[in-house]
C-alpha cells in the first residue's frame, strides 16, 4: 500500500501532476446544473461596484426597523448572545466594507435577504475585525455577509459583494431540509446562511461529564452516523441521523466498544459533485464527508428533524448522542479535517473562507495560486496566526459546548507545513538567520500543534493525527506529538497484512506490530500512542480483504482509475463471492486472524463500522460517493452473523478487557514477553519465516500463550514448559463456530477440551495452515 493514502474524497481520484491545484468540480449533468451561487434579490441598497475603493464610505447611518442596532465587541468572533440580544464579530483583513444580512427561514426559502445593515468602519471596525450589536426578534432568522474589497486572484484576493458569505464561527448552517434532495430549482449548491443563536437552545446536559478513560483502555469503532442506521434493517424511526446512532450504541455496548469515531459530522455538501451513476443508475454524492463547509457546525441533515429550526434540533441531537454515548461509557471523538475546506481552488465556490479573507485562511504562492498539499484543491493555512487561533477555538468549542472526548486529524501532517506568511518575525516576533522557510515546508515545532498540545483544555482530550498527507508529507512514528498525540499506524495495518496472508520476511516486523510498534514510538511516547488497524472506512473492508485480490471500483464511474491499487489483499484462492466451500472457509479464518492479531497487540485497537459482522463492498476500496448499500451497516446480516464472527469479535474484545497484560502501559520487556518457535524459546526470524508464538505474564491470566501460523502447511507446536499447569485452548481460529471460542458457557464445552487433551498432555498444539491459537493456564487437578 502506497505510503501517502488520503481520507478525503477528492484524492481518490485526482491526479496529482503539481503541488498547485488544477482540481475542477465534477461536471453536473444539463439537467441539474445551476450556477453555484446566484445573487439574491435585495430589497435594500443598490449595490455598489466590486470595483472597490481603498476607503470606504458609509452613506447613511446605522438604522433598523426591525433590530437596536449597536457599536459590538471585537471579541468573541462568531455571533455571541449577550444580554437580550446578540453579538456578532468577523475578521476580515482585507476588505474595505462589510454587511450583515438577515434572512428569514421563509425568505431564505425564497432566494430573498429579509434585511441588510451595512457596518460603519468608524464604529463597527476595531483593527481587521467588524462587529456589530443586534436586539430584536431573532425568531427563526438567520444570517450572513456581504464583504466588499479587491477581485484580484493573482493578489489572493476574492472579494465580491454579490456573494452572501458564511461566517466561519458560525454554530449551524442552513441549506436544504433533507439529505441528497436538490435545492431550490434544483441547484446542488442553494444559498446557505448561519442561525442566530439564543437563549432558548439551552440543553440539560443531566450531569453528563467527559469520561476520561485512559488510551490504553480504548477500543475504537470508525463509523458513519448516517451509514449506522440508514438501511431499511435498522428498523428505526429516524434512520441515518444521529438519533439513529443514539437509538443502536447499545449493539456497540454488547460488542465491547467503548469509543466511537465519528467520521466527518461538520456542515459539508452531500451534492458537491452530484451526478448521474450510469453503473448503478443513482447519483454520486458526497458520502463520506471530506470536504468541510463550516467547522462549527454539526451537519444539519443528520438530524431527524423538520425544516422547523432543523439547525438548533441538529445541536441538540448531536449532543444526546454524545451524551447516550457517555451514559453506555463510550467515548465520542471526532474526525475533523482541518486540511482543506469545499471550497476547493480557483474555480470552486465562494461561500465563506475564500470571500471573508481568502489570503489569510489558505495556503498561497506568491502569484494567488493555491497549493494542493490536501489533494482536494486547497490547503488550510493552518499555521497562520489567525488560522491557527480559529482551530484552537473550534476544537475548544466541541470540547467544552459538544463533550465531545477527542479528535482525528484528517491529513494530519498538513498541520505541520509552514504558512504563507511563515517567518520568524510573523511568528514569534523576532527575526532569525536563515530561518525564511518556503511556504508548506515541514517545521520540527507546529505552532499550531504546539497550542493545541499545551493548552489547558485540548491537552486533556484524546489527540489522533493520520500523520501524512497528499504532498509526500509521511510522518508515522514521527509526527510532533509533545508526548500526547496518538497516530493512526498505518505501517501497523501494512505489516499485519502482509504477514497474516503469508507473505515471506515480515515475521519480524509483525512481532515489532505486537509489541506497539517500539521501532516507531519508543523515545517520549508509549504503546497506546499507536492507533492500530486492520480496515478503516478508506480501504477494503475485512471480508474484502479475504476476498479480492483487485479493487472493483466500476460503480463510482471513474473507469477502476481511483481508490488504492496496493491493498496487501489475498481472495484466499478465488476472486470474488462467488467460491468454493473451501475457499469460503479458508476466508472466515483469515478474518479471525486478523482480528486476533489486532486484539492480542499493544496499542489502541481500530475496528471499522461492520466489520464485526462481515460487510462486503463488493471489492469497491473507495466508498466516497456511494449513498446506498455499500457504505450502509446490514442489521440484518449482522443478526444472522450473531452466533458466528460477531460472536468471535465479541468474545476477543471481552479477553482483550480482561487481560491486565494486553494493555500496557509501556513497551514490554523479556521480564513479561518470551519468543517462541515451533520449540520454546527458539523463534525463528529468517525470511521464510511465517510463525510467530509469543507468551506474555498476565496479573489476571496468570500467562497466555498465542501463536499465528501463516504458511501453507500445518505443524505441530511443542509448548513452553509450566510445571503444575497445563496449557488449555481458548481461541483456535481453524475451528469453526462455535468452537473457535471455547468459553465456559460453551455448550458440550467439556466434550470439545477432550479432544485436545492427548496433546496437551505432551505440551504440544497442533496448528493448522493459516490459523491463529491463544492458549491458557489451568492448574493441574490430581487424577
Amino acid at each position: 500500500m502506497d505510503a501517502i493514502k488520503c481520507s478525503s474524497s477528492f484524492l481518490h481520484h485526482t491526479k496529482l501532476n503539481t503541488l498547485f491545484s488544477n482540481h475542477t468540480f465534477p461536471k453536473i449533468s444539463a439537467p441539474n446544473f445551476k450556477p453555484l451561487f446566484r445573487p439574491i434579490s435585495i430589497s435594500a441598497k443598490d449595490r455598489r461596484s466590486n470595483e472597490a475603493e481603498n476607503i470606504a464610505v458609509v452613506e447613511k447611518p446605522l438604522k433598523s426597523d426591525r433590530f437596536f442596532i449597536s457599536d459590538g465587541l471585537p471579541s468573541p468572533f462568531g455571533p455571541t448572545v449577550r444580554d437580550d440580544g446578540v453579538n456578532f464579530s468577523v475578521y476580515s483583513t482585507n476588505s474595505v466594507s462589510a454587511t450583515i444580512c438577515l434572512i428569514s427561514l421563509s425568505d431564505l426559502r425564497q432566494n430573498k435577504v429579509t434585511e441588510e445593515i451595512p457596518l460603519d468602519p468608524s464604529r463597527n471596525r476595531t483593527g481587521h475585525v467588524w462587529h456589530v450589536f443586534l436586539r430584536g426578534d431573532f425568531k427563526d432568522m438567520l444570517y450572513g455577509y456581504r464583504f466588499d474589497g479587491k477581485f484580484s486572484p493573482d493578489e489572493g484576493h476574492y472579494y465580491d459583494s454579490s456573494n452572501i458569505l458564511l461566517d466561519p464561527y458560525a454554530k449551524a448552517i442552513i441549506s436544504r431540509d433533507e439529505f441528497g434532495v436538490l435545492g431550490p430549482d434544483d441547484n446542488c449548491w442553494p444559498q446557505m446562511a448561519c442561525m442566530v443563536p439564543t437563549r432558548e437552545e439551552e440543553f440539560d446536559w443531566e450531569g453528563d461529564m467527559h469520561l476520561k478513560l485512559p488510551q490504553k483502555d480504548l477500543v475504537i469503532y470508525e463509523m458513519h452516523v448516517r451509514g449506522f442506521t440508514r438501511h431499511e434493517s435498522s428498523k428505526i424511526e429516524f434512520p441515518g441521523t444521529y438519533q439513529g446512532v443514539a437509538e443502536k450504541l447499545d449493539h456497540l455496548k454488547e460488542l465491547g466498544i467503548n469509543c466511537i469515531e465519528l467520521m466527518p459530522c461538520h456542515e459539508f455538501n452531500e451534492l458537491e459533485y452530484y451526478s448521474y451513476n450510469t453503473i448503478l443508475g443513482d447519483h454520486r454524492v458526497n458520502f463520506w464527508g471530506y470536504s468541510t463547509i463550516g467547522f462549527f457546525s454539526p451537519m444539519i441533515r443528520y438530524a431527524s428533524a423538520s425544516s422547523n429550526n432543523f439547525a438548533g434540533r441538529a445541536i441538540n441531537e448531536f449532543k444526546i448522542l454524545v451524551k447516550e454515548a457517555h451514559k453506555r461509557g463510550i467515548e465520542v471523538i471526532m474526525d475533523v479535517v482541518l486540511n482543506h475546506t469545499a471550497e476547493g481552488n480557483e474555480k470552486g465556490p465562494i461561500f465563506s473562507f475564500r470571500g471573508v479573507d481568502n489570503s489569510v485562511y489558505y495556503m498561497l504562492a506568491p502569484k494567488g495560486e493555491f497549493y494542493n498539499y490536501s489533494g482536494c484543491g486547497n490547503t488550510f493555512n493552518c499555521n497562520h496566526p489567525v488560522v491557527r487561533q480559529f482551530i484552537l477555538d473550534c476544537l475548544r468549542y466541541w470540547v467544552t459546548e459538544m463533550h465531545v472526548d477527542g479528535f482525528r486529524f484528517d491529513l494530519g501532517s498538513i498541520m505541520s507545513r509552514s504558512s504563507s506568511l511563515w517567518d520568524a518575525a510573523n511568528v514569534y516576533g523576532a527575526d532569525v538567520e536563515g530561518d525564511l522557510l518556503t511556504t508548506g515546508t515541514p517545521i520540527s515545532c507546529p505552532p499550531v500543534i504546539d497550542m493545541i498540545s499545551n493548552d489547558p483544555i485540548l491537552r486533556g482530550v484524546k489527540l489522533i493525527a493520520e500523520a501524512w498527507d497528499a504532498g509526500g508529507l509521511y510522518q508515522v512514528g514521527m509526527f510532533p506529538h509533545w508526548g500526547i498525540w496518538s497516530e493512526w499506524n498505518g505501517k501497523f495495518r501494512d505489516v499485519v497484512r502482509q504477514f497474516i496472508k503469508g507473505t515471506d520476511g515480515f515475521s519480524g516486523a509483525f512481532a515489532e506490530c505486537l509489541c506497539g510498534s517500539p521501532n516507531l514510538y519508543q523515545g517520549g511516547r508509549k504503546p497506546w500512542h499507536s492507533i492500530n488497524f486492520i480496515c478503516a472506512h478508506d480501504g477494503f473492508t475485512l471480508a474484502d480483504l479475504v476476498t479480492y485480490n483487485n479493487k472493483n471500483n466500476l460503480a463510482n464511474g471513474e473507469e477502476n482509475n481511483d481508490g488504492e491499487n496496493h491493498n496487501y489483499s489475498w481472495n484466499c484462492g478465488e476472486e470474488g463471492d462467488f467460491a468454493s466451500i473451501s475457499v469460503k472457509r479458508l476466508r472466515k479464518r483469515q478474518m479471525r486472524n486478523f482480528f486476533v492479531s489486532l486484539m492480542v497487540s499493544q496499542g489502541v485497537p481500530m475496528i471499522y463500522m461492520g466489520d464485526e459482522y462481515g460487510h462486503t463492498k463488493g471489492g469497491n476500496n473507495n466508498t466516497y460517493c456511494h449513498d446506498n448499500y455499500m457504505n450502509y451497516f446490514r442489521w440484518d446480516k449482522k443478526e444472522e452473523a450473531h452466533s458466528d464472527f460477531f460472536r468471535f469479535c465479541r468474545i476477543l474484545i471481552k479477553f482483550r478487557d480482561e487481560c491486565e497484560s494486553l494493555g500496557l502501559n509501556d513497551f514490554p520487556t523479556a521480564k513479561r514477553l518470551q519468543w517462541h518457535g515451533l520449540a520454546p524459546e527458539i523463534p525463528n526470524w529468517s525470511e521464510t519465516s511465517r510463525f510467530v508464538a509469543f507468551s506474555l505474564v498476565d496479573s489476571v491470566k496468570k500467562e497466555i500463550y498465542v501463536a499465528f501460523n501463516t504458511s501453507h502447511l500445518a505443524t505441530l507446536v511443542s509448548l513452553p514448559n509450566r510445571p503444575g499447569y497445563r496449557w488449555e485452548p481458548f481461541v483456535d481460529t481453524s475451528k469453526p463456530s462455535p468452537y473457535d471460542c471455547i468459553t465456559p458457557d460453551l455448550p458440550e464445552r467439556e466434550t470439545a477440551m477432550k479432544q485436545y487433551r492427548h496433546f496437551l498432555d505432551a505440551n504440544v498444539y497442533p496448528m493448522l495452515s493459516y490459523s491463529s491459537i491463544i492458549l491458557l493456564l489451568s492448574p493441574i487437578k490430581d487424577p
